[in-house]
């Protein structure tokens, strides 16, 4: 989805995929090479590539997300923000460096969105959003007005979240939930209304890699 987007809205053209996995290395990804592993970044930068987008989803867990963008930064590539030409974003929202907006994706006036997040396909975020650096908001999930998600939350696929509430660090929000209430950080709610499921102290998330 995020070369998709790359190839309809213009922002840049793709010159190539880095991949973990080498079983994928030679191969092409919708007209893209994937050239190897993370670690020909520097290859590339000094190859006058300048620009990067982190490809990696998240579900449940944003670090990896935020680290491979933290690797781009660490090389000198600039992140670049992306938004499909179907996604309506409105010219009073502010998007964040290394962003993606995906199809079918709405981001109203007033709404901030901090770097590196993702507004996956048909996604709602209402107008005074604030939305916390590398955060996810899942395909169709919707967020009333005046929500706030801090940063390496996880709004899940379906969701939605009533307006004037917050949504903690690193917080996941199941699938199809109806959040009613705040969340605290590190803790995971499901069901319609939302309940928690689990809860991870500050201490030991901090502890996470």
């Amino acid at each position: 989805m995020l070369i998709d987007s790359l190839w309809a809205s213009g922002a840049a053209t793709p010159y190539a995929v880095l991949d973990p996995d080498r079983s994928l290395w030679g191969k092409e990804l919708l007209g893209v090479s994937i050239l190897g592993g993370d670690e020909l970044l520097p290859e590339l930068v000094s190859q006058g590539v300048t620009c990067f987008v982190v490809g990696v989803g998240a579900i449940g867990d944003n670090r990896p997300r935020r680290r491979l963008f933290e690797l781009g930064m660490a090389h000198g590539s600039t992140p670049l923000t992306v938004c499909h030409p179907s996604a309506v974003c409105s010219s009073w929202a502010k998007i964040g460096a290394g962003s993606v907006v995906f199809p079918n994706a709405v981001v109203n006036a007033g709404a901030v969105l901090g770097v590196n997040v993702i507004v996956n396909t048909g996604a709602i975020i209402e107008h005074d959003c604030v939305i916390g650096d590398h955060a996810h908001i899942a395909m169709g999930a919707c967020l009333g007005g005046t929500v706030q998600v801090d940063a390496l939350a996880h709004i899940g696929a379906g969701a939605t979240v009533r307006q004037n509430l917050a949504i903690g660090e690193g917080a996941i929000i199941g699938a199809g939930a109806v959040v009613i209430r705040d969340v605290p950080p590190w803790t995971t709610v499901v069901g319609v209304p939302a309940s928690v499921l689990r809860q991870v102290s500050i201490e030991r998330a901090a502890a996470f890699p």
